[in-house]
């Protein structure tokens, strides 16, 4: 396929989230150019689809060549999930450039994982989570995959499911300083304990006629936390922390970090809870 700065984005960028795009530089007068297109055509025919290539006349189109400082042709651009991740100079020995690809191209719990990712992004979650399913069944070690389905069983209320899938974690993540698994931890630990708190109003007018009882503040956070309530949750946990710092072996600030973890695509919200949290215990 050729592309053009006008179709550049559709054809590299975006396709880039599907599977890697290797993009091509060359020109009509370049005689090393000669000996790599065809090349790089045969080994995309033989990947059946593993990658995809893409070829960019430098002559027609100068901007590209500016943007990424293609001095010197041919000269190739690797690209994946929207961003560009390796690329060599001239023309490799098919032996150097076989190598090249299967560095680039995923194995196949890694290519379900990234299409899990894809689906859920677009709102297909039901594909997302059986794609994510067959990654682990692929590669059942895949604590990253396995921390994506917890994350979205969790999204979907499926709290027992989620509970039967961190069983699977290794104790390296388990055990580990794993920041996601601390946070999603925290998020399955509130959603069980939801169930068996009383309910929301009846905790608020606890916290509310006695804002030193922290056993229901703590209830409550794990309440709003449950719910996704994340401001709700930290202002709370903020109480615990100015009160007692020791108070259930420092949970208020462990639970606040689990919770910025959780609130990561809510950067101005986690910033403001960092910065306050900061002044209470410096």
């Amino acid at each position: 396929m050729d592309t053009t700065l006008a179709t550049f984005e559709n054809d590299v960028i975006n396709a880039s989230m599907l599977a890697p795009v290797l993009v091509d530089f060359w020109a009509p007068w370049c005689g090393p150019c000669k000996t790599l297109g065809p090349m790089l055509e045969r080994l995309e025919a033989e990947a059946g689809g593993k990658w995809k290539l893409v070829k960019v006349n430098v002559d027609e189109n100068p901007e590209l060549s500016q943007h990424f400082q293609v001095r010197s042709i041919p000269h190739v651009i690797a690209f994946a999930d929207g961003h560009p991740i390796d690329q060599f100079i001239g023309v490799l020995p098919e032996g150097e450039l076989r190598a090249f690809l299967d560095k680039l191209v995923p194995d196949g719990a890694d290519s379900e994982r990234r299409a899990a990712h894809n689906a859920w992004a677009t709102g297909k979650r039901k594909e997302a989570i059986d794609r994510i399913k067959a990654a682990l069944a692929l590669d059942p070690g895949y604590d990253d995959a396995r921390l994506d389905l917890i994350e979205w069983l969790l999204a979907e209320r499926r709290i027992d499911e989620a509970k039967e899938e961190d069983k699977l974690l290794s104790p390296k993540t388990t055990q580990g300083i794993d920041a996601r698994y601390n946070a999603l931890k925290t998020e399955l630990d509130a959603a069980e304990a939801a169930a068996d708190l009383p309910p929301a109003d009846a905790l608020i007018d606890a916290v509310n006629a006695n804002p030193d009882d922290l056993e229901a503040r703590f209830a409550l956070a794990n309440r709003l936390i449950a719910g996704r309530d994340y401001a709700g949750a930290l202002e709370h946990l903020l109480a615990i922390v100015e009160r007692d710092r020791a108070f259930m072996d420092d949970v208020g600030r462990k639970t606040m970090l689990s919770v910025f973890e959780l609130a990561s695509n809510q950067p101005d919200l986690v910033s403001h809870w960092r910065r306050r949290l900061s002044m209470a215990i410096n």
